[in-house]
This record gives C-alpha cells, sequence and structure tokens, in this order.
C-alpha cells in the first residue's frame, strides 16, 4: 500500500470510531495525560548500555534518556530495578545485578546508591518514578556461574523451578510469597518512589513441549481446584498482598500492572476480546479484570503491541476492549516503539502508525496516556518519528493525573511571600501550605491574568520538584521561559498527583509579603 493511502485509511478508520462510539471523545493536546517509558535493564536493553560502563558512562547515559524523553514531553520513567532475582540498589534480600556492575554481588566502583541517584534525577526533571520488578524470574539463564553465592537459586533451590532455560521462584509456595513481599516492601520503605509496576511475567508463557512442573506445590496447597484456578489463585492472592503493603507503608505509592495485551479471547469466553492470541487468563494464569474489580491495583498498562489493524489481534479492538472492561483504575496503553521498522508486520514500516495509535488511544474518555517499550527506540534512533511526535502529539506538556484510588480535593492554595526578577530567573517564594505534602509546583504563562487557564496544556511553562525550607518553598524559572508571559499562575501537586486551585500572579510587578513577628516563647 502506497504510504498516503495507508494514512488516508488511518485517517478514516479514526473518523468512523469517533463517529459511532459514544465512550470516544476528540482530545488534541491534553493537559492530563500520563506518558511513560520503559528503561529495561535485563541483559542491558536500555541502561546501562554495557555491564563494563563505569559508572560516570552510566550516569551520562541516563542522564541522556532523561532528557530525550524531557524534550518530548514524557512525565514518567518505569526502570526496572529487579529483574532476576536480583537488584539495582543495596540490599538484604538480593545481590547487586551483573547488569549494573559486571559481575553479580559485586557493589559500583566508585559506590553509589544507583536507584537513590536515579529516582532524583528523575523528581528532578519532573518525571513520576516507577520501580519495576520482576517477582517470579530469578535467572535469565541456566548459568549458576553468574550468579552471586548469596543469590536465592543457592539460598533456597527448593523455591525453584526449572523452565525453559530459566529458573523461576514457585509462586505457589508461601515462604516465596512472603519473601517476594519483603522485596518490594524494602524497596517502597527505603526509596522515594512513585509506584510500584510489574510487567507481564507471572507463570511463564508457554515453551512448546515443556512443562512448568509445579506438581508437588499443587499436590501440598491444591485444596481441590483445578490447575488453572489454583495457579490464578496463587498469582491474585499475591497481587493482593503485594497491595496491601505498599498502601499500609505509603499510601501514596501506587501499583500498576502492565498485563499481556489479551485477557481472554472470546473463543473461549464472550467477554473476552476478537482476537485470537496468548491470553492472560488461560495462558499465564494472571487475572487483571479480578484485580481491577478488586481495587487492589491503581493502575492497567496492557501491552498492545499490535498495529492497527492486525488480524489476529488488532490494536484498535483492543484498546477499545481495554477501555470498556476496565473499572477503578487508571487507564494506560504500552506501545511497542520497539517495532517500528522491525516487524514483519509492514504496518510498523510506516511513520504514522505509533501517532495513529495515540490519536486513537486519545478518543475514548477512560483511556488517560500511554507508555512505550523500550526506551532507546526514541533516543538516538527513529527521529523522523521523534520529530513528527514533538510537532504534534507530544508538542505540549501534560501531568499524569492522579489515578482513581487516590484522588482527593487539595484544600490548599499557594500562597506568594514574594516574587522577584531579574535577567537570568524569575524567582518564587511560595508559603508551605498546612495541610498538604507537596511534591511540585506547576507554573503556568499567559499574556494577562484574565487569560490564565490552567486546563491548557500549552499555558504549561515548568513543573518544578520542590522540598521545604524554613516553611516556604523557594524556586526559580529561567527568564528566557518566562519573558514573553504578563502573568502567571501556580499550583501545587500533591504526592497523590492531585493539582491545587491556582494563585494568579502579576509578572509586571515584584513585591514581598510581611507577616507579623511571631513571639519567641524560649525569650
Amino acid at each position: 500500500m502506497h504510504k498516503n493511502q495507508h494514512l488516508i485509511f488511518s485517517l478514516l478508520f479514526i473518523f468512523f470510531f469517533a463517529w459511532n462510539s459514544d465512550a470516544q471523545v476528540k482530545t488534541t493536546h491534553p493537559k492530563n495525560e500520563f506518558r511513560g517509558v520503559w528503561i529495561a535493564t535485563v541483559v542491558n536493553i536500555d541502561w546501562p548500555k554495557a555491564s563494563i560502563d563505569n559508572v560516570e558512562k552510566e550516569k551520562a547515559d541516563y542522564i541522556e534518556i532523561l532528557e530525550t524523553y524531557k524534550k518530548l514531553n514524557f512525565n514518567a520513567v518505569i526502570v526496572q530495578v529487579r529483574s532476576v532475582g536480583d537488584a539495582f540498589y543495596p540490599s538484604e534480600l538480593a545481590p547487586w545485578s551483573r547488569f549494573l556492575t559486571g559481575k553479580e554481588g559485586v557493589t559500583p566502583s566508585p559506590y553509589y546508591d544507583a536507584l537513590a541517584w536515579m529516582i532524583e534525577e528523575a523528581h528532578s526533571r519532573g518525571f513520576e518514578f516507577h520501580a519495576w520488578l520482576n517477582p517470579y524470574r530469578a535467572t535469565f539463564d541456566l548459568n549458576k556461574n553468574l550468579l552471586s553465592p548469596t543469590h536465592d537459586v543457592f539460598k533456597h533451590p527448593e523455591w525453584m523451578i526449572e523452565y525453559g532455560g530459566k529458573l523461576y521462584y514457585d509462586p505457589a509456595l508461601p515462604e516465596v510469597q512472603t519473601h517476594l513481599t519483603k522485596v518490594v516492601k524494602e524497596v517502597v520503605d527505603k526509596y522515594d518512589i512513585d509506584a510500584i509496576h510489574f510487567d507481564d511475567y507471572f507463570y511463564p508463557y508457554a515453551v512448546p513441549g515443556k512443562v512448568f512442573n509445579d506438581t508437588a506445590s499443587y499436590k501440598k496447597y491444591g485444596a481441590g481446584l483445578s490447575l488453572g484456578d489454583w495457579r490464578r489463585a496463587n498469582v491474585s492472592n499475591f497481587v493482593h498482598t503485594i497491595s496491601t503493603t505498599i498502601k499500609a507503608s505509603k499510601p501514596w505509592v501506587q501499583f500498576g500492572i502492565s498485563p499481556f495485551g489479551v485477557w481472554r479471547n472470546k473463543s473461549v469466553d464472550p467477554r473476552g476480546s476478537e482476537t485470537q492470541s496468548t491470553a492472560n487468563y488461560d495462558d499465564l494464569y494472571a487475572d487483571p479484570v479480578l484485580w481491577m474489580d478488586q481495587k487492589w491495583i491503581d493502575y492497567i498498562l496492557p501491552q498492545l503491541y499490535w498495529s492497527m489493524n492486525n488480524p489476529r489481534a488488532s490494536y484498535s479492538k483492543l484498546v477499545k476492549w481495554w477501555a470498556e472492561n476496565s473499572n477503578n483504575t487508571a487507564v494506560y496503553i504500552g506501545h511497542a516503539s520497539y517495532k517500528i521498522r522491525a516487524d514483519g508486520d509492514k504496518s510498523w514500516n510506516y511513520i504514522n502508525e505509533i501517532p495513529t495509535q495515540i490519536d486513537y488511544a486519545r478518543s475514548f474518555k477512560n483511556v488517560s496516556g500511554s507508555a512505550y517499550f523500550s526506551a532507546k527506540w526514541f533516543s538516538g534512533k527513529n527521529f523522523d518519528l521523534v520529530r513528527l511526535l514533538e510537532e504534534n502529539q507530544y508538542k505540549y506538556p501534560a501531568l499524569p493525573s492522579a489515578v482513581p484510588n487516590l484522588k482527593r480535593i487539595v484544600i490548599d492554595i499557594p500562597t506568594v511571600n514574594e516574587f522577584a526578577k531579574d535577567s537570568s530567573f524569575y524567582t518564587f517564594s511560595i508559603k508551605s501550605p498546612l495541610n498538604t505534602r507537596v511534591r511540585y509546583m506547576v507554573v503556568y504563562g499567559a499574556d494577562h491574568i484574565s487569560k490564565i487557564n490552567t486546563g491548557d496544556a500549552s499555558q504549561i511553562i515548568e513543573k518544578i520538584r520542590v522540598r521545604e525550607v524554613n516553611n516556604e518553598f523557594v524556586f526559580s524559572v529561567l527568564a528566557q521561559k518566562m519573558n514573553q508571559y504578563k502573568a502567571c499562575a501556580v499550583t501545587f501537586i500533591d504526592y497523590f498527583a492531585n493539582e491545587s486551585t491556582p494563585t494568579t500572579i502579576d509578572l509586571k510587578k515584584t513585591f514581598k509579603t510581611y507577616s507579623p513577628a511571631q513571639p519567641n516563647e524560649n525569650r
């Protein structure tokens, strides 16, 4: 098909669905939208680029990823911090990852806590940081010589099941679930993350001719359930436990899961999608619909790694299915940037495939964002598509909305103590609020106070991570970003991602407010 024909067909396709679906709306530049990217560390897919890289290069390469996606107006990174029973942070429960240090169990040299540093760099650029863990996969191959003596394979061989050239934790064992819960709790307790993120690896994908040998566990714990129902119960019980563990420690930390893109096929369940595919429920023993029903997760991010019109599993049909069958959670869509010009489905050869997918997903009211696998495909590759997104779908910044279970009203409104400007910076001093724990402040700009509209993405100037010092937040914005505006507004973003009512400022006037001196009771 000629390139222009493909573009015309895609536009007609979107028009048809927008005309025929009551659930759909047209949003060109949403002010609130999750825009995430997976940064895969297993076998050095995205970062570090090589396990033998020195710390200085590791840090420079990570910052380059952040800057690339900051320029593209993304607002979240999903960073793999545990992939195969290892850790990208100092842990009492797992050895340092060989994908970070070159040899498992060896600390970085010079030493740094990679996770703490990554979070700080992400937050300083306005990104949410989602800590991505693979709980069940214990090894990437069977070469135990690559493992640290402190790896669970050696400490608890009774927990392991060999399957398809890898080792897995047995999801049925209570002691495994307890251990993996401690792994998650350690990250939540020690680090200032915004979310815990699991991907699609629950029970492993089927390997032809191989059997996942959990027979002994099934005999011991099966309790009369069918094998499938029992396995699903094991996964669901674990998901529930992780959810309650996170919220007991830090209620604002989200729990998100990115399952395989098909729940069930309609051929086996009338509630399923019109697909002919591997399925979460039947093949991976994962039931994300149940997790949403029970409010165990805060967001669902199905991996819809197919083209718009793929005959076995089309992106368009699956977006619609997830939009209609998701509840109690935020719904984001996972996109396959790794397939661009690199897939047997020739639709991926066209530059407009992903822009068309974004526009289509945005047409559903309860789909509120996207994520991309993986980071390297828009960093140093596919510059023509990146430029297209910069000029169109991602032209303006966006803020992630609070997920449904964390929405609340921010009762505090910013009070400006001082506003000053010089040739380099506009500096703001904001009184620390009484009732709100603030993570960011957002600055909006317009050419008159009457034209300030904090619902307009094009007016977002900066999202700034703030810290309280002496009961105030002091921050600066580059004058070159502010000079074009005559008025601005500032808002709070709390730790749950809720935004406050704005306070407007006339940028033509600098000022300082004075509060009465407080009596010194120690005098």
